[in-house]
């Protein structure tokens, strides 16, 4: 088999005699369903039958046939194959007992004997794991070679997938010993390659997890460091990267006098560099794939699209020009759209990127920046959408804006993409989403002329020629009706300002009633209630030009339009409006299509609507106008407010059953969502993430302010969950900035209480402090139980945090004390847990675990799985410092698996730091670094915090492994981290700094 370490013919001394046993006629064809493995234990099915093998000795015979590929093997080959140089007495007598047993259980035909010898015929295709991998292995080699890099690392992950533990295992021999380690090493250079796919593919955080633990267990393997070394570069860790040569150089000359291989010191030379190179490629994907991700993301273009031919001539030409097919394209090529609301910048960009796709095979990505709004799209927020579009795993995105906007560029570096970003609010939201390679281009659209836009194309888009809007208003409303018209027909385009969206809007109302003639048409455009005088002012052209679907809506949609323009979501759910407009589902679906089909609202997805931000403002102006009596607005978005708050505090009640929060949250008059199963509740919540905040944001006024504080309490596994925390934190400071400026105790501490969770989880422990100091003082004027339980927990977790043992103590017992007062038993055990923390730290691990014992029977019996995970995380802690190691990682085992499962991702890396202090406990450095690298890729629970104590561990383990160079470069970083933030661990680190390093 080409490729996998081919048996070796072998020659012994002895002579090859005949056994005189009877030959058997040669197999043609394995028989249907029988199945052998040799890498782990030699095992043979029949089917899903496993058949028995005999005695290791007879697997062994077994082995030696299996691995010779059908070739015939001589009776003294079996013997020195299965004893060596010290054979029994009765060795060929064995031999063919064995044989003859086998030949029972493996069905007539399968061993045959032959010039006194044996062979098992046939085997092919996946009957053999070994000749299924290599096959495996071959189609990737293939795949590889023809530039298809996601199929040639599944079908490498597939191979390595049939290890089973050991090669041969406990097959004794001499050939089984030589042939265990031939199998390992093509193991090893199999998943060399695999790795080296997987930084290919950009996956860097990902591999240095597994590269730690590899190079620890094979510290002699160069490629393994040297791909250890590129991954922690990609990863931003330069210090690290060198640190792994310098611990390679010295172990090789202390183990082996010799120095690193060239490559290793080409790359640690070119490290040194700061290698432009060596940061790509860098494109990783989500799955592997069949092909690589091209993202085909373009609105589809008008068909009656019209005129502007010298702009699409223009800006094909400039965007083609990134593409050229004689390699010379520029850096980048950037267009960008300048002009006023309804101008017609997103309807000219779509027909020309879709004129230009042919020029960027590998795909088209689309954004509506949302910059004529109130808020527009972050950039960091597009960027992880586009990654995602790209192939980008979710772990593989980073956090800040930077770092996003590096691998980005990074992951378009080779292709040729054409990104459109659509209603952009300025150059500052644009440049973080350029591409920067050649073979790229950007267009974009926006209100402002972006001349602070370097090297851009900028275009200037005004209004229509007369002869273009007429054109325009023909193809609509058909060239019959307009031609007996042809005067009216150009007093309609001229009343609308030849603005495209107006005359758009205008038509579509004429087209559909076919009672009108254009002079009807043109006779309202004249009205001055229409205000046509102001069609050629900027916005208030499109204003104008909406008001004629506007004017036309039945009572029951004219009110649904105007009320759901209020909401500041980016969307609204089906649902939702539903409650804004205090209406049934069925009866508000009806609604809303009807307006989808008036053009005045837009299908985002099924069940969900949303408005164009220009319509949007428009449909405000309208609520402020004719909703009458005014109070209906204020009652409209009372009522989105009830239904997110009974919602969220449903999902709430589903992930914590028993916890007495909801109870004090403000009463709703609308019931909420109901929910089918718990992951639904929790896609919901998700899901509504951005428009439960900004219903939080927009619901600060007297009258509704502490229902808007109590939505944040009921959403805040937005926050725990890592994936809302930024939004998350503005709408609490928010909400805690309008409570203390209305002298609304209970609303302010609870929104401090949340806002010090929030600094918790990113590790900020003194402003956390400052805020639950300052809830806890307004706890007496507050009159709140839930204040008073969860200040003190809070409280007591930031002391725990800042090794202040004896004043987390007291909290704590505080909060205990409250929780059981309001009979909240979660909370109580939750208390317990944090308790057992500050013990653990105070050296009492028994009374600890005693503690979490306690809190974890509380969750047991309410059926709290999620909290439970956390009663085992506080539990393996404890465990670990009572020396209990063993089921310390069954623990956090467990509760590793229930985070995953809840999308906690950063409780998900906290875990890892904890099994990673669990197998450093226990001596097994490896396991520790591997699991401190896997801590590090998906984040923790305390920010910059927890991560400098996830890369002082990561150092220790690595030190352990006799990795010292790279193990002083974490504790470096480590050090700045804490060194910045005051943090009382910079003593430590100081002193695991201020030995030497060994000659």
């Amino acid at each position: 088999m080409d490729g996998v370490p081919r048996v070796p013919e072998q020659r012994y001394a002895g002579t090859s005699k005949s056994t005189g046993s009877s030959e058997l006629p040669e197999a043609t064809e394995i028989p249907a369903g029988l199945r052998f493995s040799v890498l782990g234990p030699v095992r043979a099915w029949r089917g899903d039958e496993p058949l028995t093998t005999g005695s290791p000795q007879q697997r062994a015979l077994l082995a030696a046939l299996l691995l010779r590929e059908g070739r015939t093997a001589t009776a003294a080959e079996l013997i020195d194959a299965l004893w060596g140089d010290e054979p029994p007495s009765q060795a060929l007598a064995a031999v063919r007992t064995y044989a003859s047993r086998l030949r029972k259980i493996l069905d007539p035909g399968v061993l045959v004997s032959e010039s006194g010898g044996y062979a098992i015929r046939s085997v092919s295709g996946d009957a053999l794991d070994l000749a299924a991998a290599e096959a495996l292995r071959s189609d990737a080699e293939k795949a590889r070679g023809a530039g298809d890099l996601c199929k040639a690392r599944e079908l490498v992950s597939r191979a390595l997938a049939l290890w089973d533990g050991e090669p041969l295992a406990n097959i004794p021999g001499p050939y089984a010993e030589t042939q265990r380690a031939r199998l390992e090493e093509w193991r090893l250079g199999l998943l060399e390659s695999r790795l080296d796919m997987d930084l290919e593919q950009g996956c860097h955080a990902e591999a240095v997890s597994e590269l730690t633990a590899l190079t620890a267990a094979h510290p002699l393997r160069e490629r393994l460091r040297e791909l250890l070394m590129l991954a922690l570069y990609r990863s931003g860790r330069q210090a690290e990267a060198l640190a792994v040569y310098a611990d390679t150089r010295r172990l090789l000359a202390d183990e082996l006098g010799v120095d690193p291989r060239h490559g290793l010191a080409e790359l640690q030379q070119r490290i040194l560099q700061a290698d432009p190179a060596l940061a790509e490629p860098s494109a990783p994907t989500a799955e592997p794939s069949a092909s690589p991700l091209r993202p085909a993301q373009l609105p589809a273009t008008v068909p009656d699209f019209t005129g502007r031919a010298s702009f699409v001539t223009e800006l094909r030409d400039i965007l083609s020009s990134a593409s050229s097919p004689d390699g010379e394209g520029q850096v980048m090529a950037v267009s960008a759209v300048a002009g006023i609301g309804g101008v017609g910048k997103t309807t000219l960009a779509v027909h020309v990127a879709h004129a230009a796709r042919p020029s960027f095979p590998d795909g088209q990505l689309y954004v509506d920046l949302q910059g004529a709004g109130p808020r527009a799209a972050e950039p960091e927020t597009v960027l992880g959408s586009f990654l995602r579009a790209l192939g980008t795993a979710d772990s593989a995105i980073p956090d800040s804006l930077e770092e996003r906007s590096a691998l980005y560029r990074s992951t378009l570096d080779g292709r040729r993409v054409l990104i459109l970003l659509d209603n952009a609010r300025d150059a500052a939201q644009v440049r973080p989403l350029l591409p920067g390679t050649e073979g790229c281009a950007a267009l974009i659209t926006g209100r402002v002329r972006m001349v602070d836009l370097v090297g851009a194309h900028l275009v200037d888009l005004d209004v229509m020629s007369p002869e273009e809007a007429l054109q325009l208003f023909t193809k609509i409303v058909g060239a019959e009706r307009v031609a007996s018209e042809r005067e009216a027909a150009l007093d309609v385009v001229a009343a609308c300002g030849f603005l495209p969206l107006a005359i758009r809007i205008a038509a579509s109302r004429l087209a559909a009633r076919r009672t009108w003639t254009v002079s009807v048409l043109a006779a309202k455009l004249a009205d001055e209630r229409r205000r046509l005088d102001e069609l050629q002012a900027g916005d208030l052209a499109v204003k104008a030009t909406f008001e004629l679907g506007y004017g036309q809506l039945e009572p029951a949609q004219a009110r649904a339009f105007r009320l759901l323009g209020l909401a500041d979501g980016p969307d609204i759910s089906l649902a939702a409006a539903a409650a804004v407009l205090d209406l049934p589902v069925e009866s508000t679906e009806d609604l809303l299509e009807s307006l989808v089909d008036t053009s005045l609202l837009e299908s985002a997805a099924p069940g969900r609507y949303r408005y164009h931000d220009l319509v949007r403002l428009y449909a405000r102006a309208c609520a402020e106008r004719d909703e009458l009596p005014p109070e209906e607005r204020e009652a409209a978005m009372s009522r989105l407010l009830d239904f997110y708050l009974a919602t969220a505090a449903r999902v709430y009640a589903i992930e914590r059953p028993g916890d007495r929060t909801v109870d004090h949250l403000e009463a709703t008059r609308h019931p909420g969502q109901e929910f089918t199963d718990d992951g639904t509740a929790l896609d919901w919540l998700h899901a509504e993430a951005a428009c439960i905040l900004a219903c939080v944001q927009q619901s600060l006024g007297a009258p509704t302010l502490r229902r808007a504080v109590d939505l944040l309490l009921a959403a805040k596994d937005l926050t725990e969950s890592g994936a809302s925390s930024l939004r998350y934190e503005s709408a609490t400071v928010a909400a805690r900035d309008a409570a203390h400026a209305a002298g609304e105790a209970r609303a302010e501490g609870r929104a401090r209480v949340t806002l010090t969770q929030v600094l918790i989880a990113s590790g900020r422990f003194e402003e956390a402090s400052v805020e639950a100091a300052t809830a806890t003082a307004l706890k007496e004027a507050a009159d709140d139980p839930w204040l008073s339980a969860n200040a003190p927990n809070e409280q007591g977790i930031i002391a725990i945090c800042k090794n202040e043992h004896a004043e987390g103590e007291a909290y704590l017992l505080k909060a205990i004390e409250a929780f059981r007062d309001d009979g909240n038993r979660p909370g109580e055990a939750s208390a317990l847990c944090n308790l057992s923390r500050v013990l653990v730290s105070m050296g009492r691990a028994e009374p600890a675990i005693e503690l979490v014992e306690q809190g974890m029977a509380i969750y047991d019996e309410l059926g709290l799985t999620l909290r439970l995970a956390n009663a085992r995380y506080a539990l393996g802690i404890a465990l670990n410092y009572a020396g209990r190691q063993s089921d310390a990682l069954e623990q956090l085992s467990e509760a590793l698996k229930v985070f995953v499962e809840n999308r906690q991702r950063l409780w998900e890396g906290t875990t890892h730091f904890r099994l990673a202090q669990v197998h450093l406990s226990s001596g097994r450095s490896a396991q520790a670094a591997q699991h401190a690298e896997q801590a590090l890729a998906t984040g923790c629970i305390g920010g910059d915090w927890m991560r400098a104590n996830v890369l002082t561990l990561l150092g220790r383990s690595l030190d352990g492994l006799r990795q010292a160079d790279r193990a002083r470069a974490c504790w470096r970083e480590a050090l700045s981290i804490h060194e910045a933030a005051g943090a009382s661990e910079v003593a430590d680190l100081r002193s695991l700094l201020s030995p030497p390093i060994a000659a």
